[in-house]
């Protein structure tokens, strides 16, 4: 184990934790935010380094794709619900984790009840965001679940 990962457990990838696949998400959608490679690659090489297994694998790899596919979809509603702050100074954080929620809640709410969403959200929010992650996350998530989910409007 590096110095590092001793020094700051949230660094480690746990294999098959129960968030797992969220956080391999998170991390390919994060580091393609930078322009190194694309998301599906950096979590291709993630599983190479850190295998997990297949059902959590496909789990990251639907989140992932479907964060892509609908990304337009998913950023349009961050700027209306956070229209006090600009998506451009959002801190890619905050971004990521609520595109992969918004997708879960949205799109894929098959898999997760939404609760389930925000609260795996929040924990990523916390686990690598600021002190203000938390509840930024928390307050965007809250308000699809109260205008949007609670009338009926998602797919």
């Amino acid at each position: 184990m590096a110095d590092s990962e001793r020094q700051n457990p949230r660094l480690r990838i746990r294999p098959d934790a129960e968030d797992n696949a969220r956080v391999r998400a998170f991390c390919a959608l994060f580091e393609a935010e930078f322009g190194v490679m694309p998301a599906t690659t950096a979590l291709l090489r993630s599983h190479e380094v850190v295998p997990m297994s297949g059902e959590k694998a496909e789990r990251a790899s639907t989140l992932v794709g479907g964060v892509i596919s609908r990304r337009d979809e998913i950023d349009a509603l961050i700027a209306e619900l956070a229209d006090r702050l600009p998506m451009d100074q959002m801190a890619l954080v905050d971004l990521t984790v609520l595109r992969i929620a918004l997708y879960e809640m949205l799109f894929d709410n098959g898999s997760v009840r939404p609760n389930t969403a925000v609260r795996h959200a929040v924990s990523l929010a916390k686990r690598f965001g600021d002190d203000g992650s938390r509840r930024f996350v928390s307050g965007v998530l809250g308000a699809v679940t109260r205008n949007r989910l609670q009338a009926g409007t998602a797919e």
